[in-house]
């Protein structure tokens, strides 16, 4: 081993320690640690509700929520959580999260670069659809919002001028982006049916803007 890389050894040990002396306070391992970060940082999203495994990712979290900000805070990452919904959100800097400074950035700077047009257009009529339930009322106690497939394509057409893609193969891909992104809930068996139902997350809000719902809806409200 070289002096220097003794000497950036030496230099690292205290922080691992001091990491490690931290998780062991609070009765979690430093492979649980990993197990959690790398789970994040990999799918960028983290739902309680959504699975078995997640449910216990997110209970891992409370128990440690300082040291995972602190330690995406040097990766300048920061973390939006929605306890109303017990969800976790991962965005780059520069990104727009509700409650913080407005970037007016509309679409989350941390997914426009791994979004194609198509996906950023349907999280937008999620979006919008979204913020009608809630207007109507139409929300259940998790906070979403369920419609008739048919529904999102009408909005699609409304609002966009286009419908959904009518191939059944490239509708599951998309849809399959959104149930990823922990944005939608819905089978796969029938996204080609018009009698398919999906349920919208409350999470959508976080990607998209007031100030962006409101110029869409402005800008169809002109088209028509």
């Amino acid at each position: 081993m070289t002096q220097h890389t003794l000497d950036q050894h030496t230099r690292q040990q205290p922080l691992q320690h001091a990491l490690n002396d931290a998780l062991e306070a609070r009765g979690v391992s430093q492979a649980q640690f990993s197990e959690l970060m790398i789970r994040l940082l990999d799918h960028g999203v983290l739902c309680r509700d959504e699975s078995k495994k997640e449910a216990e990712l997110y209970d891992r979290y409370l128990q440690i929520p300082e040291l995972v900000e602190d330690y995406l805070s040097v990766l300048h990452i920061r973390l939006h959580h929605e306890r109303r919904f017990t969800s976790l959100r991962l965005f780059p800097p520069g990104a727009e999260i509700p409650g913080e400074a407005d970037q007016d950035e509309g679409v989350s700077s941390g997914l426009r670069n791994r979004l194609s047009q198509q996906e950023v257009a349907l999280i937008l009529v999620l979006r919008a659809e979204y913020d009608k339930s809630l207007r109507d009322g139409q929300i259940d106690e998790h906070g979403q919002a369920t419609l008739p497939l048919e529904a999102i394509n009408l909005a699609s057409k409304n609002l966009l001028g286009r419908p959904l893609p009518e191939g059944r193969t490239e509708r599951e891909v998309l849809f399959r982006r959104m149930r990823q992104l922990r944005l939608i809930r819905s089978g796969d068996a029938s996204l080609e049916e018009s009698e398919s139902w999906l349920t919208i997350r409350p999470d959508i809000t976080s990607l998209v803007t007031d100030t962006v719902l409101s110029q869409l809806l402005g800008a169809s409200e002109e088209t028509a």
